[in-house]
């Protein structure tokens, strides 16, 4: 059999070569990087100050799946607060218990607009929320994360969100009672509850993918970016690295969505994926004396005049990532590339984050400031879900298009996912593909099948005819 081609070799590319392996079919990982983990990255300075990659949640069950459970610690402790006309309140019940909110919500539960389906994300918040949090809380932060207007975007956006209020209210009150971080919200692939809680490997986030790549036997190429994928006849052949064809029987993509109409050759039918945004993103991090300068381990602002959304002081819940008596506190910053803020040196950027964190609690944390922990900067951060092109994202989530195409984790899938979710949702596409490989003519007109998806046998070309019809 010809060897099924992996798209990079983060989480979700060194989970489908694993899954693969043990299904008995061959498969080759081509990372264009010199080191396998993708987002899952950490990083630790000379005054022994560890940070991440970006925000990264990881549970118990997911370190046990992929075989790091013994390398874990336990997170103790794990919540979130929202900064409100100047006051920090904890998430959600805090806010919750704010009247003119709960007023508002009530109020919009018996609006007539609920009969009809949200037009947009802005829409959709303000009937889940009522008006008042939409506007102070739920818009702001929105936009800040996207980029773009709470009116342009899908009311999908909502997908992202949590558990409900009584689901919310379990698992707070078993986080109490077992003394441990007990995931809330940060899956929606697997059931959440008292024994699934937040834990972290010993080394950082990258040696969570080291038993997983000790199966692979050396099936991952670094260095070797694929620059084509070769398309015959509505199916994939083969792709093209480092100036060699290489023939294949499947290929799965976990690239930004937005690329992969540059890879291909022989096809033109994953064109509408070059529309699609993903938000750029900058994370800045600060070093202080002391600790818990936060109210909780993650501070949301939905200040539009503020440059960071939202501040996170890991040492609250994992003290080991940061010296004794230290913390560090890390700053979110959307932006655009090449923007003004994009472009800002990372001195002026350390001072803007202090003056902010200064104006939330106090002056007196510029005599705590321990200087600045580097910026980390990355174009492509999440997907942004815009109106303009929520049928085409729909279709996407059916089927690639092309028969012998997959398209796996969060970036892959252009989806709101996080860890645990592209663990198991790339588990579950491996089913598809080996089906696929078993029998690919069997497979005619129903390209890049999802199995979960009732619809999945559209491509983008059949669908957008049944749309026309």
């Amino acid at each position: 059999m010809k060897p099924i081609a992996i798209l990079g070799a983060g989480l979700a590319g060194l989970t489908a070569a694993a899954e693969l392996k043990r299904r008995g079919l061959p498969a080759v990982v081509f990372e264009a990087g010199k080191a396998v983990g993708g987002m899952a990255a950490s990083f630790r300075d000379a005054e022994g100050f560890s940070y991440d990659y970006g925000a990264h949640f990881i549970s118990n069950r997911l370190a046990k799946a992929l075989g790091a459970e013994d390398i874990c610690r336990t997170v103790r402790h794990y919540g979130e607060a929202v900064v409100v006309d100047g006051r920090s309140r904890s998430h959600p019940f805090g806010l919750m218990a704010e009247p003119r909110f709960l007023a508002s919500a009530l109020k919009s539960r018996i609006a007539p607009r609920n009969k009809a389906p949200a037009a947009n994300a802005e829409d959709w918040m303000r009937r889940s929320y009522g008006d008042a949090m939409a506007e102070d809380v739920a818009m702001p932060l929105v936009e800040a994360w996207s980029g773009a207007p709470a009116r342009e975007l899908s009311p999908s956006v909502g997908e992202k969100f949590g558990n409900s209020i009584l689901k919310s209210i379990y698992l707070n009150a078993a986080a109490k009672v077992t003394r441990r971080a007990v995931c809330n919200g940060y899956t929606r692939t697997m059931p959440e509850g008292a024994g699934v809680y937040h834990v972290y490997p010993e080394g950082g986030l990258a040696k969570l993918l080291e038993p997983t790549l000790r199966k692979l036997d050396g099936s991952v190429r670094l260095d070797s970016p694929v620059e084509r994928i070769l398309v015959e006849k509505g199916r994939v052949v083969a792709v093209r690295s480092v100036g060699a064809e290489v023939p294949v029987s499947a290929v799965i993509s976990t690239a930004p969505v937005n690329i992969l109409p540059r890879l291909m050759e022989g096809t033109d039918a994953l064109a509408p994926l070059s529309a699609f945004r993903y938000r750029p993103m900058m994370f800045v991090n600060l070093r202080f004396s002391g600790r818990a300068i936060l109210p909780d381990t993650m501070v949301w602002v939905p200040d539009r005049s503020q440059l960071s959304f939202r501040l996170t002081e890991a040492p609250i819940s994992m003290p080991w990532l940061a010296p004794e008596g230290k913390t560090l506190i890390t700053f979110d910053i959307g932006c655009e590339v090449g923007d003004e803020r994009w472009t800002m040196s990372d001195e002026d950027l350390a001072k803007r984050c202090l003056d902010q964190i200064c104006a939330l609690y106090g002056e007196g944390l510029r005599t705590r400031y321990l200087g600045a922990g580097g910026t980390i900067r990355t174009p492509i951060s999440y997907p942004v879900y815009l109106n303009a092109y929520e049928a085409e994202r729909r279709l996407f989530a059916r089927s690639t298009g092309v028969q012998g195409l997959y398209s796996v984790g969060r970036n892959g899938e252009f989806a709101h996912i996080l860890m645990e979710d592209v663990f198991w949702r790339t588990i579950r596409r491996m089913e598809d593909v080996e089906r696929y490989v078993a029998a690919p003519g069997a497979w005619e007109g129903r390209p890049g099948l999802v199995a979960e998806d009732p619809l999945a046998g559209l491509g983008f070309a059949s669908a957008r005819l049944s749309q026309a019809v």
